[in-house]
């Protein structure tokens, strides 16, 4: 079960409103929500938790680029909205994976693709199979320095467990605005 939430800061502090994951499909999409929720291009911030396993946090500030933090990157790749954010934090974008699936490594129909390859870095170096793409790392994953200026440090960030969006709210000043569409 995943929660979503889009924070909005303006003038008068901050707005909440409910993220339809349904509606979501890709990371762009996501990001254009939180720019459309955003007012007079100011800070907006998408918090998404699925059930004390991970949660994520992406802030977008205007037309900069977004920030992404994942706190459990290998529990947040198992899920699909997850892997969403940890494909981009480890640098996999779409263009690379419709070319992983053309057949460009050289077989012909029918015979067996490469599983992987093996190296030898050296004589005293172990043999390191290279599968092709990053294993995603358990813990936490992208920018935990995205809050430090809205009043949540690096170190609270990385520490945040159970039920870590209310903490993060709670920490913003938006408690109460979260919990309304909670």
């Amino acid at each position: 079960m995943y929660f979503a939430a889009l924070l909005a800061r303006t003038e008068d502090g901050w707005e909440a409103s409910d993220l339809e994951l349904d509606d979501v499909e890709s990371l762009s999409d996501l990001i254009d929500l939180a720019r459309s929720a955003a007012v007079d291009d100011d800070t907006v911030v998408a918090l998404i938790e699925q059930e004390d396993a991970w949660f994520g946090v992406v802030r977008v500030d205007g037309e900069e680029d977004p920030r992404y933090y994942v706190s459990n990157a290998s529990a947040a790749d198992r899920s699909s909205y997850g892997s969403m954010l940890t494909k981009e934090l480890l640098g996999s974008d779409e263009e690379d994976d419709e070319l992983d699936e053309l057949d460009l490594d050289g077989t012909e129909d029918g015979e067996d693709e490469p599983v992987a390859s093996f190296t030898d870095e050296g004589d005293d170096a172990e043999d390191r199979v290279v599968t092709g793409s990053e294993p995603v790392p358990a813990g936490p994953l992208g920018d935990p320095r995205l809050l430090d200026d809205l009043g949540v440090s690096n170190k609270q960030l990385m520490t945040l467990d159970g039920d870590a969006l209310s903490e993060i709210a709670d920490s913003l000043g938006a408690t109460e605005v979260l919990e309304a569409v909670r």
